[in-house]
């Protein structure tokens, strides 16, 4: 049974429809890319897959075995959340809280996974560092290995290397890269068609053009959407 199935969804806010009649699966292993033009509802959808935003129509079903808490999230970051004064160490623990229930305190074994995490992302000499003084892609790997803390199955990431310098962004790819290797399954919005085309197993087109299926199949299509992509390959969301 697939983990996530989206039948006939339509986004929007207060009626004003974005997007509608969204048809798509995802499946345990999955790596999908989601592209399309700015406003086009990619971030309404990630929101929606999170229960955060009520769908204007249709329904969103998950599988057996997963909970929308099991779900780990890397929105999109603001300045103010850049300059936290916290602990990279309390950031990760912090992703931990679905796990805490109505405990004030986090366990060993929560304590324990955060420190994995870390040293899965290969900065565990920074876990007594301030989160506010580090690189771009420092930070992102602290939300990561944080987002990781809630789950060991689902990552929704919001343009994950926005702003950061072509290097890193090469090596938070390479990462997200081995993360699905290891049985993760993610689901990604992204502007960088080359990425899709090298990293994703599927594509989902959303904007005036739907297109739902393999990377592949997106590839082969030819369509407008793979050249109005590749012209606009950059922009942020």
């Amino acid at each position: 049974m697939a983990l996530i199935t989206v039948s006939d969804l339509s986004l929007g806010y207060d009626r004003s429809t974005i997007v509608e009649n969204l048809n798509f699966t995802v499946n345990a292993g999955d790596y999908l890319y989601v592209v399309g033009e700015n406003g086009s509802g990619k971030t309404t959808l990630m929101k929606t897959l999170l229960g955060l935003c009520e769908p204007l129509a249709g329904q969103i079903v998950i599988g057996e075995g997963l909970a929308r808490n099991e779900i780990g999230y890397l929105p999109q970051q603001t300045l103010t959340q850049r300059d936290f004064p916290a602990s990279v160490m309390e950031i990760v623990l912090s992703g931990c809280q679905n796990r805490t229930g109505l405990r004030p305190f986090y366990s060993r074994k929560e304590k324990k996974l955060a420190e994995e995490n870390l040293a899965r992302m290969g900065i565990s000499d920074l876990a007594g560092s301030c989160y506010r003084k580090l690189s771009g892609g420092q930070q992102q790997r602290v939300l990561l290995a944080r987002a990781l803390c809630a789950t060991g199955k689902v990552l929704l990431l919001d343009e994950p290397v926005a702003g950061l310098d072509p290097v890193v962004t090469a090596q938070m790819y390479e990462l997200i890269a081995q993360l699905n290797k290891e049985g993760i399954t993610i689901i990604m919005i992204s502007h960088d068609i080359d990425a899709a085309r090298e990293y994703a197993s599927h594509i989902l087109h959303i904007g005036d053009r739907v297109f739902f299926g393999t990377r592949e199949e997106y590839i082969n299509a030819g369509g407008a959407a793979y050249t109005m992509l590749q012209s606009r390959k950059g922009v942020t969301a």
